[in-house]
């Protein structure tokens, strides 16, 4: 036995020392289950710093409010900052070399950002009370005391700006001070007026009127300090106006200027002096206006055509930057301002077509070392992406318009198998050298960085995470992301890298020049036999402003990214319904309703129509409009009553409809149950034995109103003046199942519906406190009928029997409030393939991190001291306070700037979920909310349990052996 003791320790012995190890974390492990991309989103101005002493960089601000500088060598981001919504950036610039300046919330606040680092190093607030556009320079010959001056104009007056520490030097009120105020403009169709005001009081100085014969179309530009351009009537002639020392009109032919000038003109306004520039048919024609007041011909471009504002070269001297479009390629012109007939530079560059057309350029020279002008540009494009040009190439680019993400869907990858339509790409012969040969320096500890940064690219590259198959975990999808501008893109799960991108060319026609209303849905989901079939989503859009514009559709291979097919409708799409059917090709049927109330059913083929008339009946739908503060119940009712007979379009009924009194509530949230959530048993055992019987219903509709004096910011109004309604209300009856208030409270309220609960958040103006409350609501006419055991055990139970909304259910609710001490911008629920996982929410925090907290804290059945039998259960203790855990962020340290969505999608591992965060920035990443017990973890070593695996067998075989031979001298004794 002594024997069979030691054998035994030496076995844990070696087992504490594997065990020990096969906790450790390899450098190449970081990163395997999230991933962090940053943006800043598309830019809207930029000033370069290119002076020798220091890196190069330019500094840009974006439509996203972001401030941010960027590597002019690699286009990476040295900083940024994330202003917030209501401070968006009105100028930026660059003061006494190493401070960026910007002017922002229309005027009001100048900032100075240090250039190395980022680091604000003061701010200043501008006061003011006459609104007015903000202007913001900062002259280089303006000095006070050796203290550059920043000159600001906001709010009706100029301010002068320490660019030391940001105090106001000097402030000069115009609105209050200055002699005379010009205004002008055109009154009905043809008369002109031109007022001289005095400032001070208002009161009328001067008036000039004239009439014009041919009467204006009513746009204008003023081109300099006395003169203003106008088109007439029938946009064919240009009218130039001067309007000080009486009214002049000059009038010129188009034709006289530009040629054939049929179509439609239209005045574009320029930074350039004495020029101005009219679109025409597909020109865009530069003119200038002479001392004279007569108007020349400057230059004539094709409409896609940008220009750039005026750099300076020299004193005197200016160029500006022309782009324009044409036989696939961008073409880059810089001309002097005052010699528009030589080229300083002319540059043609190839360009991928799905980025479109270029909407903004920036410019920027140097001097070379001929000491000749040399220039680069940087290009904003059509799908926000941004681009330096430098030398008739493309140094680098950025795909930012990945920062204004709008919707998401996902998408299944190929199964791993011979036949399927993507192409496997494989390495060539050089390329396996190459890694092999990279591999070889890294051994030899000869490898650079960049060698060392090339062989983790293929380490990652190889793995088993950014395989383009399907993986037996469901951890390898396929992100479909829907930006603002416009674009589709295909991300990884595994690495985040864009497997795709499409310009929706559908979009871009002359026939759709303003798409809005962008979403994105699941179209076709090929399911066993329909496997040969790549999945397809559906993209609908409106070719307008208004809500009556007609829509557009388009379909599109999330395989390939290629377009599959496009349809512009005759009709509007004001609500899209995904419908639970799907036909033989496994396309899903769509609802689309229109501004009339009008259904229309996609797929237009006969199997659809087929399938829709047998569940005729069945097809219910409800709208919410914000505006009158009305919730309406919608049913089919026959096919349309037009001229020409269209099969797949059906009029429909009011079936309900509830009014809120608009002085006392106005709606600000409606959420409901996702369609394609699965929940596993409508049954919960609780504490005493007992079941409970969760109400599950996909027509049940979370609505919450508030007071209209609450309407505004938090402490817009009193707490007597605010308070907060929540309703749910069944959209198939209109019955409102459940209604209560809460008193002084207000918005924003952010909510979630799962299963049978809601969880909102929103302010308590009398606790002066963020609260997250949490309604559930359960079926008591089912528990009453369930609760004969024999029923259960012989099946004779109604738990399958169909749940109807007119059998007016008798339900119990269960409601409980909660301290939240964070604001919160997004809120989102996990969710498994079965439903058996526990749930946790998903909170999306002011701080743009991803907070997980598990449902059990918010059970509206907690206690303060619960029973042993409710802590058996699983009943946490009531404390006043929800709390957070800073192990709880599932985004760890990093932060997702500007955070706008959180979405997640069932792995087929049941206990895991996959979390993909939106905003400025992207993340993504993979939470258990209930640990992975259905999995070994990515760490375990396999061959420490082999390993145990022989050594238990040998010393169980050694332990026999000396046990048989302990017996037999037993015997022999």
């Amino acid at each position: 036995m002594a024997m069979a003791s030691r054998v035994f320790l030496l076995l844990f012995i070696m087992f504490s020392f594997y065990t020990e190890l096969s906790f450790s974390l390899y450098e190449d492990q970081v990163g395997l289950m999230d991933w962090h991309q940053q943006y800043i989103g598309k830019v809207k101005q930029a000033v370069f710093h290119t002076q020798k002493a220091g890196r190069k960089r330019v500094v840009v601000s974006t439509e996203e409010n972001v401030v941010a500088s960027l590597d002019l060598r690699r286009g990476e981001i040295f900083w940024r900052h994330v202003l917030g919504s209501n401070d968006a950036v009105d100028g930026i610039d660059i003061a006494l070399g190493k401070y960026a300046i910007t002017l922002s919330s229309e005027g009001s606040i100048i900032r100075a950002w240090n250039l190395p680092d980022g680091q604000m190093v003061w701010e200043s607030f501008l006061q003011g009370s006459n609104p007015s556009k903000s202007l913001l320079s900062v002259p280089t010959n303006v000095k006070v005391d050796r203290d550059n001056l920043i000159l600001v104009f906001s709010r009706g007056s100029l301010h002068a700006i320490s660019g030391v520490d940001g105090e106001v030097v000097w402030k000069k009120d115009f609105a209050a001070e200055s002699d005379v105020i010009y205004a002008i403009g055109s009154v009905g169709s043809s008369q002109f007026d031109a007022y001289e005001l005095n400032a001070r009081n208002g009161e009328l100085l001067k008036k000039h009127g004239a009439v014009f014969p041919g009467g204006f179309s009513g746009e204008m530009l003023l081109v300099s300090g006395d003169l203003v351009v106008a088109l007439d009537a029938n946009k064919s002639s240009l009218v130039t106006i001067n309007f000080q020392d009486g009214i002049k009109f000059q009038q010129t032919d188009l034709s006289n200027i530009v040629g054939d000038s049929s179509g439609t003109a239209k005045l574009l306004p320029l930074k350039l002096q004495e020029i101005f520039a009219v679109e025409i048919n597909e020109f865009v024609v530069l003119i200038r206006v002479t001392g004279e007041g007569k108007l020349e011909l400057v230059d004539k471009l094709n409409n896609a055509a940008v220009i750039s504002d005026p750099l300076l070269l020299s004193e005197g001297q200016h160029a500006v930057a022309l782009v324009h479009h044409g036989d696939g390629k961008i073409h880059l012109t810089v001309k002097l301002v005052n010699d528009w007939s030589n080229d300083l530079l002319k540059e043609s560059i190839v360009l991928d077509h799905q980025r479109g057309f270029v909407h903004r350029i920036f410019m920027n020279n140097y001097i070379r070392t001929d000491r000749s002008h040399g220039f680069r540009a940087l290009v904003v494009l059509e799908d926000h992406s941004l681009l330096l040009f430098q030398q008739g190439a493309i140094v680098w680019s950025r795909e930012d318009s990945l920062a204004s993400i709008i919707n998401v869907a996902t998408s299944e990858l190929p199964v791993e198998k011979e036949g399927v339509s993507v192409a496997k790409v494989e390495e060539n012969l050089f390329e396996w050298l190459k890694g092999h040969l990279l591999k070889l320096k890294g051994t030899l500890m000869l490898a650079s960085p960049d060698d060392v940064a090339a062989i983790q690219g293929m380490r990652l590259k190889s793995s088993e995470k950014s395989k383009m198959t399907r993986d037996h975990n469901g951890f390898r999808k396929l992100l479909i992301v829907l930006t603002r501008a416009g674009k589709l893109f295909a991300l990884h799960t595994g690495d985040g890298r864009v497997v795709w991108s499409l310009l929706l060319p559908s979009l871009r026609n002359s026939a759709c020049a303003h798409p809005t209303g962008l979403s994105i849905y699941q179209w076709q989901v090929p399911h066993h036999h329909a496997l040969d079939e790549n999945p397809s989503v559906l993209i609908v859009g409106r070719c307008g402003q208004s809500s009556d514009a007609p829509g557009v559709l388009s379909f599109v291979d999330t395989y390939t990214g290629k377009e599959i097919d496009s349809l512009s409708l005759a009709h509007s799409v004001l609500q899209v319904i995904p419908l639970p059917f799907t036909d033989s090709t496994e396309q899903r049927l769509h609802l689309l309703i229109d501004a009339d109330q009008h259904a229309y059913l996609y797929p237009r083929t006969p199997e659809a129509i087929g399938i829709f008339q047998r569940e005729f009946s069945n097809i219910y739908w409800y709208s919410v409009d914000a505006d009158s503060g009305t919730i309406k119940g919608h049913a089919l009712k026959r096919n349309c009553a037009q001229e020409i007979l269209d099969e797949y379009c059906f009029d429909s009924r009011d079936v309900w409809s509830i009014v809120f009194p608009s002085r006392t509530e106005k709606i600000i949230a409606a959420v409901t149950r996702k369609s394609n959530e699965v929940v596993h048993t409508q049954a919960k055992v609780i504490a005493d034995q007992d079941v409970m019987y969760k109400y599950i219903s996909k027509n049940l509709l979370f609505v919450a109103t508030i007071a209209p004096k609450a309407s505004g910011e938090i402490g817009s109004a009193t707490p007597e003046e605010s308070w907060l309604v929540v309703y749910l209300i069944d959209t198939i009856t209109g019955r409102i199942l459940y209604r209560m208030t809460h008193h002084g409270s207000q918005g924003p309220v952010h909510a979630v519906f799962s299963e049978n609960w809601v969880v909102y958040h929103y302010f308590n103006l009398r606790a002066h406190r963020f609260e997250m409350s949490v309604i559930e609501i359960y079926d008591q006419s089912r528990a009453a009928a369930n609760k004969d055991l024999w029923k259960l055990i012989l099946g004779k139970h109604n738990l399958t029997s169909p749940i109807s909304s007119y059998s007016r259910t008798e339900v119990v609710i269960k409601s409980q409030s909660y301290l939240f001490t964070h604001s919160v911008k997004a809120i989102s629920v996990t969710s498994t393939a079965k439903g058996i996982t526990s749930k946790q929410l998903l909170i999306g925090t002011i701080g743009d991190q991803v907070l997980a907290l598990d449902k059990r804290f918010l059970d509206p059945r907690r206690t303060v001291n619960p029973t042993q039998a409710e802590r058996e259960e699983g009943i946490i203790p009531l404390t006043d306070a929800l709390p957070i855990v800073p192990q709880s962020y599932v985004t760890h340290s990093q932060r997702v700037e500007g955070l706008r969505g959180i979405v997640t999608v069932p792995a087929k591992l049941e206990s895991t979920a996959l979390v993909f965060a939106y905003g400025v920035d992207l993340f993504y990443t993979r939470i258990a909310p209930s640990r992975t017990y259905d999995s070994l973890t990515e760490d375990f070593s396999y061959a420490l349990l082999l390993i145990t695996i022989v050594v238990l067998v040998a010393a169980i075989f050694a332990t026999w052996i000396l046990s048989e031979k302990k017996d037999l001298r037993d015997k022999w004794r």
